[in-house]
């Protein structure tokens, strides 16, 4: 019997705690780069130090949803109408993430910081848009900002790059894989991430963004395996208990575990890598348990979740080329905290508002047009 495609009508509610938990850690994500000029290239010297770990919290979200929503959906969806719901979801706005990149570019140019954004030629910059549209990363050649990412347009674009190789991996091997296995597999990967943090010259596991060289690499599926296999196995164990309060407690260790300071100096390393495994393993997981068993209560409540969660992914994919043209004004100005708080917040205001008009008036309704067009 031929299988069909799974309709809108299938598809299974969402946490509304863990959609809230994704947009308090997407916020964080835009107030640490928003901040992390003034840390002068310092990872010591950064506010908000461990803001990046929220790329790793994304991860463990995204293979406890995708294995709630789809692991018991295999009968009824083929291998296409997997990647075609994962494209439909994921694309849209990687997309427009790429376009308010290269509207913005020339709005950037900071020697200080190495961006020598006037020397660009405009077919130059089109072609690496064109190519972040694909989400296909880039390589030395086409490195038009100078600081090595594999989308320059669109900084964190990496993270969607490598949440596309999970998908792949998720639909052609993890789904297949019994628990034990999936167990197997993620002692190894959190040995790995907690040997890289431990003995890295960097004392964290801040990386994977860059395809021209290898240890970035090794870091980005560092970063990717053992959050996404966690991810994975916590929604097959299932087991959730409800505690009161949960989105409140969760989202304030969120983020106290994001604004913790750099732990250890030059001669222990170690303890900032000790520490961030810490995070990844042990709080992480114990956070998504946490918001996965617990309810919203109340009509504000439930309203905060949902937008948190609405705007979240519009709001990662799209606020950094807005952050490229604050860092350039501060460095370009040699401008202070104390100086520029006030921009820097302003940054902050105006990158929801972009996500937000973004998500309405362009991500919902072209996302409905697919589905319709290709899922029914």
């Amino acid at each position: 019997m031929k299988q069909q495609p799974l309709s809108l009508a299938d598809s299974k509610p969402h946490y509304e705690i863990l959609d809230g938990l994704r947009g308090v850690a997407a916020l964080v994500v835009v107030l640490f780069h928003v901040l992390e000029i003034y840390s002068g290239g310092d990872h010591a010297a950064q506010i908000i130090n461990h803001g990046y770990l929220a790329v790793d919290f994304f991860f463990l979200l995204s293979g406890y949803v995708i294995g709630y929503a789809y692991d018991d959906r295999w009968g009824k969806m083929t291998l296409k109408d997997f990647f075609k719901r994962r494209i439909i979801r994921l694309q849209p706005m990687i997309i427009i993430g790429s376009i308010i990149g290269a509207l913005l570019f020339y709005f950037q140019d900071s020697p200080a910081l190495g961006w020598e954004i006037q020397q660009v030629p405009v077919w130059k910059m089109l072609l690496v848009m064109v190519i972040g549209l694909t989400l296909i990363p880039v390589g030395k050649g086409l490195d038009i900002r100078g600081w090595s990412e594999m989308h320059p347009l669109n900084g964190p674009a990496w993270s969607l790059f490598f949440e596309y190789i999970a998908n792949i991996l998720y639909a052609l091997v993890f789904r297949h894989l019994p628990k034990i296995i999936l167990s197997i597999l993620l002692v190894a990967a959190a040995g790995v991430t907690i040997q890289y943090a431990l003995t890295n010259p960097n004392g964290d596991i801040i990386g994977g963004w860059s395809i021209s060289d290898p240890t970035q690499l090794r870091i980005g599926f560092t970063r990717l395996a053992f959050p996404f296999l966690a991810g994975l196995l916590m929604a097959r164990i299932g087991k959730l208990r409800y505690i009161k309060n949960a989105f409140l407690i969760a989202s304030v260790l969120l983020v106290v575990l994001f604004s913790v300071p750099r732990l250890g100096g030059a001669d222990s390393l170690w303890m900032n890598g000790l520490y961030e495994c810490f995070c990844l393993i042990i709080m992480f997981p114990f956070i998504v348990w946490l918001g996965a068993g617990g309810k919203v209560r109340g009509k504000k409540a439930s309203r905060l979740c949902k937008f948190l969660g609405d705007i979240s992914y519009p709001i990662y994919i799209t606020h950094f080329p807005i952050v490229y043209v604050y860092m350039a004004w501060v460095t370009n100005n040699k401008y202070s905290l104390a100086e520029s708080w006030p921009y820097g917040l302003l940054v902050v205001v105006v990158s929801i508002l972009v996500a937000y008009l973004s998500m309405k008036l362009y991500d919902l309704p072209v996302r409905e047009w697919l589905r319709k067009k290709f899922l029914k």
